[in-house]
């Protein structure tokens, strides 16, 4: 019996010799659009299509308090939900840790790019 390793990888190999990706040439691109303000109530919204694939994000903005051990910065929160209406690999209730690791994964990607000047907030 043939391991799910060893099956997906002459499955890539395959995929390679035929020179095609998930049905697509190695550099055909899916179809790509971004719609913005998508969501009427958030300061900022879009929804990214890639295939058949739907992002929608959402920015919500607050006024707090600093937090103690940065008190001249603001804070930024992530937070990702994978819906039951998306797949049927979700459920409903507590975040799942596949999104809790969207959430840390896209919190290091913006504060990694510092797109976002924390301390001109205050």
């Amino acid at each position: 019996m043939q391991s799910v390793n060893s099956i997906k990888s002459t499955y890539i190999k395959e995929l390679l010799n035929n020179g095609v990706r998930n049905g697509r040439g190695f550099f055909e691109y899916r179809d790509i659009s971004v719609v913005r303000d998508i969501i009427p109530n958030a300061e900022g919204s879009a929804q990214v299509d890639l295939g058949a694939t739907k992002v929608l994000v959402g920015v919500k903005l607050d006024i707090d308090e600093p937090m103690p051990d940065k008190p001249n910065e603001g804070n930024i929160i992530t937070s990702a939900e994978l819906l039951p209406l998306a797949s049927a690999d979700f459920d409903t209730g507590p975040p799942s840790p596949e999104a809790i690791e969207l959430a840390r994964v896209v919190d290091r990607g913006i504060r990694a790019a510092n797109v976002i000047d924390t301390s001109s907030c205050l």
